[in-house]
């Protein structure tokens, strides 16, 4: 098992101190750089850039998500079956639908001519949204992808907190009532001190979970407009794409014919 973990760690590392490009492929000839990789990416201003929105991106989600999710789960305690019972599918259904799906479902939600957000917008009586375009910018693109990403991730943090609940006996609740103790109170007096290894390890889950996030992000712009809805992980390939336009750039109407 150790092996397996480390492997693939290891081998990364030794990779890093090489050169890996087409010509490595085809001749699979082996060219260390030594630590060239890390001075060429660390004296790259994007670089930083892109680390400090990936890290801001990834704190904004994490929060959201665990103060949404914590809510609903103390919600699922606290109706009844029936209730319970669809609200848990409900969020099931929505934590098994695929990613590249999901994408595609937003993307349509703020398309720029047929998107319900438009439509939502101006029937709230909000001017200068007709065919307003949502991907105009970075900040709008990551905003998109921060609520696929909270939409997506709340049902884990929801039903794990409803799970965990359960272990909390009933007697704490009732001796917190008879303190005349508030919800609020409840919450951090009883919940959250009973249910601290439950808090740390959902939120550590979700930082990695967050932070890695490929397809939500590069699929909905593809890093765009310009690079600005770049994070570390699309990074790479929202690069390796525009230099590849840039190469070969699409050929005019009037060369064409």
């Amino acid at each position: 098992m150790a092996g397996l973990l480390l492997y693939p760690l290891i081998r990364n590392v030794i990779l890093s101190f090489q050169s890996l490009n087409r010509k490595e492929f085809i001749t699979r000839e082996t060219v260390w750089t030594g630590f060239d990789n890390y001075t060429d990416l660390l004296g790259d201003s994007q670089f930083w850039t892109v680390a400090l929105r990936s890290a801001v991106f990834t704190a904004v989600n994490v929060v959201l998500i665990m103060v949404i999710g914590t809510g609903i789960g103390l919600l699922l305690d606290r109706l009844g079956k029936k209730m319970r019972l669809v609200l848990s599918l409900s969020l099931v259904l929505a934590w098994a639908m695929p990613i590249v799906a999901s994408v595609t479902v937003f993307r349509w939600l703020f398309d720029e001519q047929f998107g319900v957000a438009n439509w939502m917008m101006r029937t709230l009586g909000f001017s200068g949204y007709e065919q307003h375009n949502w991907f105009e910018t970075g900040f709008s693109t990551l905003t998109i992808s921060l609520i696929l990403l909270v939409w997506g991730s709340i049902p884990f943090v929801a039903l794990n907190m409803y799970a965990a609940l359960t272990t909390v006996g009933t007697e704490l609740y009732e001796a917190a009532k008879m303190d005349g103790a508030s919800g609020w109170r409840t919450f951090w007096a009883v919940v959250f001190p009973n249910l601290k290894s439950f808090f740390m390890i959902t939120t550590f889950l979700e930082i990695i979970w967050i932070f890695k996030a490929f397809t939500q992000v590069y699929a909905m712009n593809l890093g765009g407009p310009n690079r600005a809805s770049e994070t570390l992980p699309s990074s790479p390939t929202s690069r390796a794409s525009a230099s590849s336009t840039t190469a070969s750039p699409r050929p005019s109407r009037s060369s064409r014919s």
